[in-house]
């Protein structure tokens, strides 16, 4: 009888719970370190969030990228980034804000025409102030703040608010390791960047609420368990379906990391440490905290997680 595929064995008893300190240990240093590096080093701004100047052109035939980009990079302007735009013909340029008024900004557009040559078609020129580019970086923060405000909502009304603060936990971990990557690495943090840890959030809490289910199933049915014990029994049920779903994931994306270019490089990058991060934090982190929350089991809360944790 054919019973699906399972990369784990099914009797597989990782000790995952009694680890738990190194976890937490672990955890504690990657979120002090990314902190550290945004505070000290900070980020690499994109032109998202440094400001700059926005070129949509169409092309007599397909873009060669590659080439337009050769010619653009040599120019001294900056940071200069291009991608497809709706057409293989149209093309979406950002140049960052060059030093001075606007008159520098205008002589660095014309820098871009001359490079460019004839028979390039300008369709849209914009020049992103100060003033935008920081909406825009604070427009980027509420979008991640509120979707872990509805991530805990969402938790919490489908669970208990224990495990709503365990998610959350896991996702600030997330969010602020992967920010922490970036500021070390030096790689360009941009709107794009933003959409992945937006990505990271959503598939994260998707693996933490698989894990949570099989816990509340598993509080129901084993009323005497030792929570240590069945929190680890639990994590283990999961992990064939855990590794399933963040291999193939990581396999696609990466993939699209070594194949789709410069363009979607930092996005491709971000989701394969967040699909890393992610399936450690909801394993290693998420499941073991509940130990410390006073979850409930069969409408009485738990007062004997301390007495019964394992060594």
């Amino acid at each position: 009888m054919f019973t699906g595929v399972t990369l784990v064995p099914l009797d597989v008893n990782i000790r995952f719970i009694p680890r738990r300190m190194w976890f937490f240990v672990i955890s504690g240093l990657l979120v002090a370190i990314s902190v550290a590096l945004f505070t000290i080093k900070g980020l690499n701004y994109g032109i998202d969030f440094k400001g700059g100047i926005l070129i949509e052109v169409r092309t007599p035939k397909p873009a060669d990228l590659a080439a337009m980009r050769g010619k653009l990079s040599g120019l001294g302007l900056g940071d200069v980034s291009l991608q497809e735009f709706g057409h293989p013909n149209e093309v979406l340029i950002r140049v960052q804000r060059q030093e001075g008024d606007e008159a520098a900004q205008q002589a660095a557009l014309e820098k871009v025409k001359s490079a460019l040559g004839a028979g390039v078609e300008y369709r849209r020129t914009e020049f992103v102030g100060p003033q935008v580019s920081e909406e825009l970086f604070w427009d980027g923060v509420l979008a991640v703040t509120l979707s872990m405000i509805g991530i805990l909502i969402y938790v919490w009304f489908r669970f208990e608010w224990q495990f709503g603060l365990a998610a959350i936990i896991a996702l600030v971990h997330d969010v602020l390791s992967t920010i922490g990557i970036f500021a070390l690495l030096d790689m360009e943090f941009n709107l794009t960047t933003v959409a992945a840890v937006l990505t990271i959030a959503g598939y994260s809490i998707n693996d933490t609420v698989v894990v949570f289910d099989r816990i509340r199933e598993n509080l129901r049915k084993f009323k005497k368990m030792p929570l240590p014990q069945l929190l680890n029994d639990s994590v283990n049920q999961t992990l064939s379906r855990t590794v399933i779903t963040g291999g193939t994931t990581l396999a696609a994306v990466v993939a699209l990391y070594a194949l789709g270019g410069e363009v979607i490089r930092g996005f491709s990058f971000a989701i394969i440490w967040g699909i890393l991060v992610g399936t450690y934090s909801s394993v290693c982190l998420a499941a073991p905290l509940l130990l410390y929350l006073n979850i409930k089991r069969g409408g009485k809360v738990i007062e004997e997680a301390a007495a019964q944790q394992s060594p």
